[in-house]
């Protein structure tokens, strides 16, 4: 089947909103990057997402072949959660969208809410729908022990995971949850990790850091980390917090300096301010906020190692991004992280959510700056699998087959791709 346009749903947060606050964070990254390079296929993409009905709509075109339409549905304050209630408005005002014109080939929809409004385009088209996650409601309540999800969101993705024609999971242990904790049929799981964009997170470019203390030296400074994402709990940062304070106590010798780049974000109201370290102490940190992709880039360059403390994470996008600049990454071994990460060659996997296991983690990399150094350059080789150019084509090849429900037919090996 020849594709020639697609509609990619993205409702409850636009691709074009910074990551980092907010609801914004990889699947942003994700669907910009992976609509540009589709398009770059050939492939006209319409992308919808929502706005409060206090907005016009308009639409924005941030790549050739990529537009993005806003679309009013619901008050400002709607949370993701409450989105599901606009769900047959904001379906019908994507079909108005077409009622002139041929329905797209395929239907690319990102996250529950989204989903639902998929899988009623699809029906209405006569079109596969391709469903990603990104996040799994059950992996987060099993994982975070102060997760909260509504039913609502439970049984959306039980429905998505028996009526989407494909659903796409980042890694093999994201394709096994499908299964395990969903009942999602093995001939409807493609593997598809996603990319990094290289032309920004790469080896070469500024390094930045913190002015230096007063006769501080290369071998003498603080151990240099960095934290990137929501500030909510499922992310962590109060675990690399505690876990630094803690480095204090066990080593009054030992220095480190961390740097925490996010927003604030959700109804886990984490005081972050009260978990800081002194700063004027050997162990010190600092929060700033969300930043574009070139000046993060540049922290994670200056960085010995980026830290990933999420309690759960589908793909881990920052550690993908922290090993292309050369920096190791230390992660907690959960979700896709088992998989970004190699342990012992490019980072550090941390065996135990806890402030002990990332103080010990924390205190053995401090003392071998030469292995950091080693698996910096290991990190940059391996974050060249990390391609959104293949992403993209092994996407088209989705959108191009009515018999997706068997992926065998196109040559995927469910959980092991």
């Amino acid at each position: 089947m020849d594709v020639r346009r697609i509609a990619v749903l993205s409702l409850h947060t636009s691709p074009l909103t910074q990551p980092g606050g907010g609801d914004a964070g990889g699947m942003n990254v994700y669907v910009r990057q992976l609509c540009r390079h589709v398009a770059r296929l050939g492939v006209e993409v319409d992308v919808f997402t929502r706005v409060p009905e206090t907005e016009p709509a308009h639409a924005v075109e941030p790549a050739p072949g990529v537009t993005v339409y806003h679309l009013p549905a619901g008050p400002a304050a709607a949370t993701k959660n409450d989105l599901a209630e606009f769900v047959p408005e904001l379906a019908a005002a994507v079909a108005r969208h077409y009622a002139d014109t041929a329905a797209p080939d395929a239907v690319h929809s990102h996250y529950w809410v989204s989903g639902l409004a998929g899988l009623q385009l699809s029906a209405e088209w006569s079109v596969p729908l391709v469903h990603t996650m990104h996040t799994l409601a059950r992996v987060k309540l099993r994982e975070d022990p102060t997760a909260v999800e509504p039913r609502a969101r439970l049984e959306a993705e039980d429905r998505l995971a028996a009526e989407a024609d494909v659903l796409t999971a980042n890694t093999p242990t994201e394709c096994q949850e499908l299964r395990d904790l969903y009942g999602a049929s093995p001939s409807s799981i493609a593997v598809i990790p996603p990319g990094v964009e290289r032309s920004v997170f790469r080896t070469e470019g500024p390094a930045r850091w913190l002015e230096p203390a007063a006769g501080a030296t290369a071998s003498s400074r603080p151990l240099r980390i960095v934290f990137a994402g929501r500030i909510q709990h499922l992310k962590g940062p109060h675990i690399l917090l505690q876990a630094l304070k803690r480095v204090g106590v066990l080593d009054p010798a030992a220095r480190c300096e961390a740097v925490l780049i996010g927003q604030h974000s959700g109804p886990d109201e984490l005081d972050l301010e009260r978990l800081l370290p002194s700063a004027c102490g050997p162990v010190t940190a600092r929060l700033l906020e969300p930043m574009p992709p070139a000046e993060l880039a540049a922290w994670f360059r200056g960085a010995d190692v980026v830290a990933v403390p999420s309690y759960s994470e589908s793909f881990g996008l920052v550690a993908a991004e922290a090993q292309a600049c050369g920096t190791p990454v230390l992660a907690n071994l959960v979700g896709g992280l088992r998989h970004i990460v190699h342990d012992g060659v490019t980072g550090r996997h941390v065996v135990g959510q806890t402030p002990e296991a990332w103080a010990q983690a924390l205190l053995t990399l401090g003392a071998r700056r030469d292995v950091l150094e080693q698996w910096g350059r290991q990190a940059a080789v391996h974050a060249d699998r990390f391609d959104w150019n293949q992403a993209a084509r092994t996407m088209l090849s989705l959108y191009r087959s009515h018999a997706v429900r068997d992926l065998g037919l196109l040559g995927f090996s469910p959980c092991h791709h």
